[in-house]
């Protein structure tokens, strides 16, 4: 079955739902979600890789209206603007369900405006949470809590830093490898403008997505063991919108050439099906995250970029933009070189030491209050 989105292409829909039922009131459930780093380099809005830094977002079904408590990161709207909140009234109206009042807590951990993903995050937040409270049975992709990860470190154990609910109430589980037939990353993907970001959010690990007619589809790939990112946060923003407006219409056929190669190189020295070891990883991952397509023109808008980009790549340590910046991302390939890499770090820059979130989104179902 399909329903035309406004504005975009016929949906796939996902398990089958009784169109026009409204959602139990009381229902509750809370989603987790990493940040997500986007292009690597010369995957311009196709690579993405997910980050074990989260967000979480539990949401409610009320009899009306719609309230907001978020802490954390950066402030955020209050009222139907906010991203989570579009996300979950988009996938209300795919699903044919009437739009409830909402009551939604936010622990906002992924910095916004600097290249890691934090609309994605709220976007496939909404859509998941939407996903969640529509269905009783969400069917295939959403796996058992066998698959969920172990914790991560990030502050707090609920959303807003709550204590979770009691053991057996509700058990985190994986959302799971959905793979390129998803409907969830088609319509995640038709509201973020681009599928890099929200694939990695869903999927975890490393992803490759594409623009087919029908939206956005994306395969995962298992990075290797050994890979510990580490970004460099400055702090100033940059939107996505903002950066693309310093890119040229047009490059030259050897540079596409270039970056379409290295592309190709960095899908293969990222997996965990490449047998290289540490140095030879290191080596690849250096060669591969060089870009002529976007980069070049995005770097000199920040100052101190640049150079710490230059800086780590002298010492052997791939390192391009997050996405579209301003934060860097260095893809270390041993602990050791990860610790190198944040003693390269300048003043201007805060530095997170993270690891690969190999999971995806997360979600929590709890039995309605009513």
């Amino acid at each position: 079955m399909t329903r035309a989105v406004e504005a975009g292409p016929a949906v796939e829909m996902g398990p089958a739902v009784e169109m026009g039922l409204a959602v139990e009131m009381g229902r509750r459930v809370r989603v987790r979600v990493p940040a997500t780093s986007a292009n690597l380099g010369p995957g311009f809005d196709s690579f993405g890789l997910a980050l074990a830094l989260h967000d979480e977002v539990e949401v409610t079904v009320t009899a009306s209206g719609l309230s907001v408590d978020a802490t954390g990161a950066d402030e955020v709207a209050q009222d139907e603007t906010h991203l989570v909140v579009r996300a979950i009234r988009a996938t209300f109206d795919l699903l044919g369900r009437p739009q409830p009042g909402l009551a939604l807590r936010c622990a906002n951990r992924i910095p916004h405006g600097r290249g890691l993903g934090s609309s994605a995050a709220a976007i496939v937040a909404g859509v998941v949470a939407g996903a969640a409270l529509t269905h009783d049975d969400l069917g295939p992709g959403f796996e058992s809590a066998s698959r969920a990860a172990p914790g991560t470190g990030d502050a707090g154990t609920g959303a807003g830093g709550r204590d979770g609910d009691a053991a057996g109430e509700a058990v985190e589980a994986a959302v799971g490898s959905r793979g390129e037939s998803d409907w969830m990353l088609r319509l995640a993907g038709e509201i973020e403008g681009h599928p890099d970001n929200v694939a990695a959010a869903l999927e975890g690990g490393f992803t490759v997505a594409w623009q087919d007619p029908d939206g956005a589809r994306c395969l995962r790939v298992e990075p290797f063991d050994g890979l510990r990112p580490v970004v460099f946060v400055p702090t100033v923003r940059q939107s996505t919108r903002e950066s693309r407006g310093a890119l040229p219409e047009r490059i030259g056929l050897p540079d596409a050439a270039h970056t379409l190669g290295r592309a190709a190189l960095l899908a293969l020295a990222l997996s965990a099906a490449e047998p290289a070891g540490a140095s030879r990883r290191a080596e690849l991952l250096l060669r591969a995250t060089e870009d002529r397509l976007h980069q070049p023109y995005r770097l000199p808008a920040v100052p101190g970029t640049a150079e710490l980009v230059a800086g780590l790549r002298a010492l052997g340590i791939p390192a391009t933009l997050s996405g579209s910046g301003p934060s860097v991302l260095a893809l270390a390939v041993s602990g050791q070189q990860a610790a190198t890499a944040v003693g390269a770090a300048g003043a201007d820059f805060s530095v997170a030491p993270l690891t690969v979130d190999r999971v995806g989104a997360r979600i929590t179902r709890f039995a309605a209050v009513m």
